[in-house]
């Protein structure tokens, strides 16, 4: 530490003729104990005050850059101010670097507001300390409300005092600075050993960081944001996460959230890999305080951090509220933050590395197991379709309508239905027939022999698409419809007949490889590999652009049959058409509908003629109840009433499983709750399947007729669970 005011030749001989052994005395008296460069300012302040004899003394810090804040060893919060002309005194001083000796008595346009706990008039000293780059450390304020003004001599006094105290306020510095090194040093200790000792997935990684950052900085609360360079997005799976919660264990998963790179502070942070220390964020307009409103804490600094692999921004850690006496987070904060930030990359990308050959260990055991269940097309079947030549429209005039459905119709006949809608739909000049062939096909080979979720079922989605793309020409591109028809007859390919939910309470390899939208992902990625096969792509005529986009939207509408993605659907499309702001010309609003078509193609079953219905209710239901042979095939005895063996016993459904696993099931998978099917079927139609076919025939009113079938189709499931209602209360009379 130096003095702003440089040393002259009066001011050395001033220094030469004090008593310094009775300086040092003073000073040693103070600089015991506990060596902290705060309270040794603090200390060498309270000695000044004494030897020039002023009524008290202000200390303030700089601990962040641009800004002051007040300390004293009885505060536990300081507020901050920022350095700039225009405020308090301190505030001036601090901006030019001078000493002032004033009377604020006297009102001036750069400190307006003089010395904030000061009223009337009195002499103040204010004296800027600064480093030996000349940047200002602190500001100490003397101030005498009565008596002379501040003297040259008042100030060589100061002086002097600041020449002998800098000697141990610099080695208090330095021994704060090891401190905070071994710190620093420890922790990386610990992310060593956490990468090279043991193989931790990447949330726990995550957490472990978190913790050690928040002890690094005494921070309340720390997020670590990741990025992800396909969207040009920042996400967390795991924020906000407070000591308290990391130590105990009781870490709470949380939802996923994904904001643009470039939004709010971490974002800024992201986008251009700067170091962000921000002391009040309410004073910062890249701050967004919604989130405080919502949850009621309140956010008063932060440090932000981005984290690098290779020159690019893989992440930023971003720590939030300074515990302890400190308001913000200082600038030894952010050297130690940003030693810690370069070995948090480190480890962040080893663990992505681990995470992708865990994935690829999964993936290799889902391919072996495909593999060994499925076959591609046969020469023999190829040749019989291909002698049979081109279908003709005449074999096929009833496939349009809305009412269609191949009752009884064998497997290869609906590939050859299945080729003569495509051909219809996009002809045969981008298109080698023979490579089509193959593909539907294969396609049909793909699906395994489940009751419901099976080629049929695929072959009927793809033909609900046809009749909606026949009876609305022109609504849709050419690019859309063919991502749609292939999409549709490619949407449950290697269904295993269980939901999403079972295939993650069981440990699949699939929910490990796909966390949402587990089937969905894995039934475009079995689409993929067909057209992946020799001889099985039927794209390849298409430009690159045309191909990128045509499986860009084929994954869209295919992901768009997971059931849990059509109520965020149905209600942005609600509220789009409320609003009366729908239009086929943005690509959003296209998008959504193609998702609704693909949903309502999905559940065409409920659209279709009352016997077409019934008969279809309860190929569903046989799916659910296979299940039951799945648990006791898997070494778990099914509960009695869904032992295959025992006398009037029919099937096993996943309700079984359920229970004999411990979980209580919906009715929907209940054996004991088969009766209450007629009612469970009106929750369905009319909670799901009517809303979706009334919003698509107020987009596309060509498909009013679908609605209408199901309409008619809820109003029968009412009738008849009326009827059950009315026998169940009979019996319980009785």
């Amino acid at each position: 530490m130096v003095s702003s005011t440089r040393s002259t030749l009066s001011e050395w001989k001033f220094s030469l003729d004090k008593d310094k052994r009775g300086v040092l005395k003073e000073l040693t008296q103070y600089l015991t104990g506990d060596l902290n460069k705060e309270r040794l300012m603090w200390e060498v302040a309270q000695c000044i005050r004494n030897a020039i004899g002023c009524d008290l003394v202000n200390v303030y810090l700089v601990r962040s850059a641009g800004y002051l804040s007040q300390y004293s060893p009885e505060f536990t919060q300081f507020e901050i101010q920022p350095i700039q002309s225009g405020t308090t005194l301190a505030a001036h001083c601090a901006e030019i670097g001078k000493v002032l000796c004033v009377n604020t008595g006297i009102e001036n346009e750069d400190y307006p507001d003089g010395v904030p706990e000061i009223t009337g008039a009195a002499k103040v000293m204010v004296y800027p300390v600064c480093s030996e780059d000349g940047e200002v450390e602190a500001v100490l304020e003397f101030v005498r409300k009565k008596g002379n003004n501040f003297s040259d001599y008042d100030t060589e006094i100061v002086n002097s005092y600041i020449l002998w105290g800098a000697v141990g306020i610099q080695f208090a510095d330095k021994y704060s600075f090891v401190q905070t090194q071994k710190t620093v040093n420890d922790f990386l200790l610990s992310v060593v050993r956490s990468i090279f000792q043991e193989m931790v997935s990447m949330d726990t990684l995550i957490v472990q960081i978190m913790n050690q950052a928040q002890k690094l900085v005494n921070a309340d609360r720390a997020s670590l944001f990741l990025v992800d360079a396909k969207t040009n997005q920042l996400y967390a799976r795991i924020f906000d996460v407070s000591c308290e919660e990391t130590e105990s264990g009781e870490l709470q998963g949380n939802k996923e959230i994904r904001f643009p790179i470039g939004k709010g502070i971490a974002g800024f942070v992201a986008k251009t890999g700067e170091v962000l220390n921000v002391p009040n964020v309410y004073d910062d307009d890249r701050f967004n305080p919604a989130i405080d409103e919502e949850t009621g804490y309140i956010t008063r600094s932060i440090l932000c951090v981005p984290l690098f692999i290779r020159g690019s921004v893989i992440g930023v850690v971003q720590m939030i509220n300074k515990n302890g006496s400190d308001v913000c987070f200082t600038k030894e904060d952010e050297q130690s933050f940003e030693t810690f930030a370069v070995y948090c990359g480190l480890a962040l990308h080893h663990a992505k590395l681990y995470d992708k050959i865990r994935r690829s260990e999964q993936k290799y055991k889902v391919a072996l197991e495909v593999l060994s269940y499925h076959n591609a097309a046969s020469m023999d079947e190829v040749e019989i379709l291909l002698e049979e030549g081109v279908p003709e429209p005449t074999e096929h005039e009833d496939i349009a309508q809305f009412t269609f459905y191949a009752t009884g119709m064998d497997e290869m006949k609906k590939v050859r239905k299945a080729l003569f809608m495509f051909v219809d739909l996009f002809g045969l000049e981008r298109f080698e027939y023979e490579t089509l062939v193959r593909f539907f096909i294969t396609v049909k080979k793909n699906y395994r022999a489940v009751a419901y979720h099976n080629w049929s079922h695929g072959f009927h989605v793809a033909n609900s698409i046809y009749s909606i793309l026949k009876a609305s020409p022109g609504i849709f591109k050419p690019i859309e419809c063919l991502s749609m028809f292939i999409g549709a007859i490619c949407h449950d390919l290697d269904h295993r007949g269980f939901n999403n939910k079972f295939m993650i309470d069981i440990g699949s390899p699939l929910a490990a490889i796909y966390s949402t939208s587990t089937m969905e992902h894995h039934h475009f990625n079995m689409a993929i590999n067909i057209l992946q096969q020799e001889h099985h792509n039927i794209f390849s005529r298409l430009t690159p652009d045309e191909y990128k986009q045509v499986l860009g939207n084929m994954k869209h509408c295919i992901l768009a049959t997971d059931l849990a993605l059509f109520f965020p659907n149905k209600a942005r499309l609600s509220s789009i058409l409320n609003e009366n702001s729908f239009s086929w010309e943005l690509p959003d609003h296209r998008l959504l509908v193609e998702a609704m078509v693909m949903t309502g193609s999905d559940l065409c079953a409920s659209a279709k003629p009352w016997h077409l219905q019934l008969e279809t209710v309860s190929v569903i239901y046989e799916e659910f109840y296979i299940q039951g042979d799945f648990e006791r095939e898997s070494g778990r005895l099914p509960v009695p009433i869904m032992n295959r063996l025992h006398e009037n016993e029919q099937a096993f459904h996943q309700g079984a499983v359920e229970k004999n696993l411990g979980w209580n099931p919906i009715p929907l998978f209940d054996i004991d709750k088969k009766e209450d099917i007629p009612a469970m079927q009106v929750g369905f139609l009319g909670g799901i399947c009517l809303p979706c076919y009334e919003l698509l025939s107020e987009v596309i009113p060509a498909l009013t007729p679908i609605k209408e079938q199901c309409q008619q189709n809820l109003l029968t499931w009412k009738q008849q669970a009326q009827q059950q209602k009315i026998k169940k209360e009979s019996a319980d009379e009785e």
